[in-house]
């Protein structure tokens, strides 16, 4: 005797086919993607309350496309920064080390600070 078939939209949401997350941030993640799915299946049928349709309308909006841009570049400065005070750090250690092979080179090395007797 055959299995009887399920319905493709019940499989995606039975709890029991989908493993379990093995962190929080994916957990969410499959929220989202849950009701996002939800969501487009209720605009598809005609079933979607008015919440739902206002809530995908703004997004459509010029000013939430601009308001999205200015977040990612935002986002994008702040990285920058973030890069560029890596690379002082780095760069005033690489002078550090620099100035102290130079001091070593030159026998002003205070590492190697030798006491000389003049010879009078």
């Amino acid at each position: 005797m055959a299995r009887p078939k399920k319905n493709p939209e019940q499989s995606k949401l039975e709890p029991s086919t989908i493993r379990p997350a093995i962190s929080p941030e994916i957990r969410e993640q499959r929220m989202i993607d849950l009701a996002l799915d939800r969501a487009e299946q209720q605009l598809r049928d005609g079933t979607a309350s008015a919440q739902v349709i206002t809530h995908f309308l703004k997004l459509a909006t010029e000013k939430e496309r601009l308001e999205r841009e200015k977040l990612e570049s935002e986002a994008a400065l702040k990285r920058a920064q973030v890069e560029a005070i890596k690379a002082e750090k780095e760069s005033s250690e690489l002078y550090a080390e620099a100035i102290a092979a130079m001091k070593l080179y030159s026998g002003n090395s205070e590492e190697y600070d030798f006491e000389y007797e003049d010879e009078d």
